[in-house]
């Protein structure tokens, strides 16, 4: 095989339908991750409380009961900010930390999981990928699956939680909003990536066993005729995998 030709195998349909799947779930991800929409105040009911995200509150002329002082908190920050010092207990309970922390991870690891398809699908570094490929896509079925299982525990404890009325004031008034939308839509995009990865490592690792019986049986033949016969056993397999 010379790369110079592109005579090397390319990688299958499954797993660029894999990828591709992993890519645009991911892209939600990212918008879900950055968004300030996971619940929102219906526009009809005036609600002081108007939207937030993950790491995002946004107020009209707020007023916290527990507080002491009479201060309004007004506009849209960052959950870490200054401004929501006083009241951030009551703004990052402990279920909310919880669902930062399984949004982050999976995008974490999605991330990864795209780099190692990337590499996949382009052939770099070419021995590698070549010799590894079933270890590359094994390890981003992993990555993409453990993503799916963290944004549904994610969307799982946020939607159990997100109308406790001991969190934000009059939940009644509230709905879930598109943030929180796509991250549901990344959590079944995952899924379904992650089935079809599995597959493919599972048809890939069968590959190599078969070339490595193939390999040992040309101890007992004509090495000419046993180079033939491994090369054709190569390329029907590799036909059978793309269609």
């Amino acid at each position: 095989m010379t790369a110079t030709n592109n005579e090397y195998p390319k990688a299958s349909n499954a797993t660029l339908i894999g990828a591709s799947i992993t890519y645009v779930a991911g892209l939600f991800l990212l918008l879900s991750f950055a968004g300030p929409y996971w619940i929102e105040s219906y526009p009809e009911m005036f609600s002081s409380f108007k939207h937030m995200g993950l790491w995002e509150y946004c107020f009209d002329r707020f007023r916290f009961p527990s507080y002491q002082f009479d201060k309004l908190f007004n506009g849209c920050h960052y959950i870490f900010s200054e401004e929501f010092h006083v009241i951030r207990e009551w703004l990052l309970p402990g279920w909310l930390m919880a669902v930062q922390s399984f949004v982050t991870l999976a995008l974490i690891l999605s991330f990864t999981s795209q780099v190692l398809l990337a590499c996949v699908i382009v052939r770099w570094p070419l021995r590698s990928v070549l010799r590894y490929e079933w270890i590359f896509v094994t390890f981003a079925f992993i990555m993409v699956a453990t993503s799916s299982v963290f944004l549904f525990l994610a969307v799982a404890i946020f939607g159990g939680n997100c109308y406790r009325r001991d969190w934000l004031l009059y939940p009644s008034f509230n709905v879930l909003s598109w943030s929180y939308a796509f991250a549901v839509v990344a959590f079944i995009l995952f899924g379904i990536a992650a089935i079809l990865l599995y597959l493919e490592s599972r048809k890939l690792y069968e590959l190599r066993l078969e070339a490595k019986n193939l390999v040992a049986q040309m101890q007992h033949s004509q090495p000419e005729h046993a180079l033939h016969h491994l090369r054709d056993q190569l390329q029907q397999q590799r036909q059978m995998g793309y269609m």
